[in-house]
């Protein structure tokens, strides 16, 4: 059994959260996939993705156009095997033009802890350089970096 599982608690959901946003920083497709059960299904803007080979294509083509790519994500709601996440993370494009992506997610879970469905919504702004605030070294955002509230965001 993968932990934490359903039904969550308010300290499972956001220990959940956290394993979610790690992975995602790791900017690895294979490990970040294997999260997700066999037959996940994904709506990703417009995009629908469906089990884990085609998560691994998705990310794998997602980190290689979002450049040094830092997420923060932040509990939102949860109930029984669902949970509610808002987010935002800061990119680069291939020219260097930087964007923070706001975002909410709605996840489904399976009685092994696996995600089942993943529902996210993204908007994309263009910020400065100066305006970027997720600055730590690539891969897991530190535990006394300042998470989404924090930041005012």
């Amino acid at each position: 059994m993968r932990m934490p599982v359903p039904p969550f608690t308010e300290d499972t959901a956001i220990e959940k959260v956290r394993l979610a946003e790690d992975g995602w920083n790791s900017r690895d497709p294979e490990k970040v996939s294997e999260a997700y059960s066999t037959d996940s299904l994904w709506r990703n803007r417009r995009m629908f993705v469906s089990g884990r080979c085609e998560i691994v294509r998705f990310l794998q083509w997602k980190w290689s156009q979002e450049h040094e790519y830092r997420l923060v994500k932040e509990l939102f709601a949860f109930q029984q095997n669902r949970i509610a996440v808002r987010y935002a993370y800061e990119y680069h494009d291939e020219k260097g033009a930087w964007f923070r992506a706001y975002g909410n997610e709605n996840w489904e879970f399976g009685d092994d802890g696996l995600m089942k469905r993943r529902h996210a919504s993204i908007n994309d702004l263009p910020i400065s350089d100066q305006e970027r605030l997720l600055y730590w070294p690539l891969g897991r955002r530190p535990d006394t970096y300042p998470g989404l509230s924090e930041l005012g965001l």
